[in-house]
């Protein structure tokens, strides 16, 4: 099984994004010549999650995205965020993060619309996004002029750690309490 196992650690360590339990099958049986049960990729998985829990490894075997990935441990998030903040220069504006918080929450969506919901142009920021792979094209309306629909991407949910667009927080997530006027009702 540790043979198995190494072979999944290399590949999921390789792979650009989350991969799928699905493709990691489908790539060992092409490398192997034969069939490998999907049951002994799920249990190599959950060996590879607990070994890497373990308090010598910086970084742990997370599911995000629909697939498997390595990611670093909390413990290492201060040094991590000072890498990232040194890398600033490639982050999202907050015009970006309003355009694509729109497109999260009513894709698919036209461009149209989240002009009207912004109040301001979004090319620039729609067309960012596409750059980024954040944002797909999801098809054309059915309407005058046929505008194009966008929608979030699989990096989306990836860049996010989320892996159905059913997790993004809902409105009343964001609600505090101290906000509220009037007394609490019991």
């Amino acid at each position: 099984m540790d043979f198995l196992q190494n072979h999944i650690e290399a590949l999921i360590f390789c792979a650009p994004i989350p991969l799928k339990e699905s493709e990691i099958t489908s790539c060992l049986t092409e490398m192997f010549e034969a069939n490998v049960p999907s049951k002994d990729v799920s249990s190599a998985l959950l060996s590879i999650g607990e070994k890497f829990k373990q308090e010598q490894f910086s970084f742990e075997l997370i599911k995000s995205g629909g697939g498997y990935q390595f990611l670093t441990k909390p413990a290492y998030q201060a040094s991590i965020s000072i890498m990232l903040k040194q890398q600033s220069k490639r982050r999202l504006s907050t015009s970006a993060l309003e355009t694509l918080s729109i497109i999260a929450y009513k894709q698919p969506v036209t461009k149209l619309e989240m002009e009207q919901i912004r109040g301001v142009n979004c090319d620039y920021s729609v067309n960012r996004l596409l750059d980024k792979g954040l944002v797909e094209i999801k098809g054309k309306a059915e309407t005058i002029g046929r505008p194009i629909l966008y929608g979030t991407s699989g990096e989306f949910m990836d860049y996010f750690g989320i892996n159905d667009i059913t997790e993004l927080p809902t409105p009343k997530d964001f609600v505090l309490p101290e906000n509220e006027i009037g007394e609490e009702k019991e």
